[in-house]
């Protein structure tokens, strides 16, 4: 597929990549030059303060490790504990 460098640096990704890979405006890339190619691959970007309140919870979790059970997920540990992951 072609693709062609409009103003301010823009590229048009082809609206069959968007449908297959579920990227949304506004998602975020990672960029990379490589062997002389562009390479744009999606990434999930987390606010600081999330991952630091997540860390936390990881953490205080890690002196249960001998009396707790194994878990299927990572949803399944959360919500063991009490703790809603989409409100985190």
């Amino acid at each position: 597929m072609l693709a062609e460098i409009r103003g301010r640096s823009q590229i048009t990704i082809p609206s069959e990549i968007i449908k297959k890979l579920g990227i949304s405006e506004g998602d975020k890339f990672d960029i990379m030059e490589r062997d002389g190619g562009i390479f744009l691959c999606p990434v999930v970007v987390y606010p600081k303060d999330k991952i630091a309140k997540i860390a936390k919870i990881l953490k205080e979790s890690e002196n249960d490790t001998k009396t707790r059970t194994a878990f299927e997920s990572v949803e399944d540990m959360f919500s063991d504990m009490g703790i809603d992951i989409d409100n985190v």
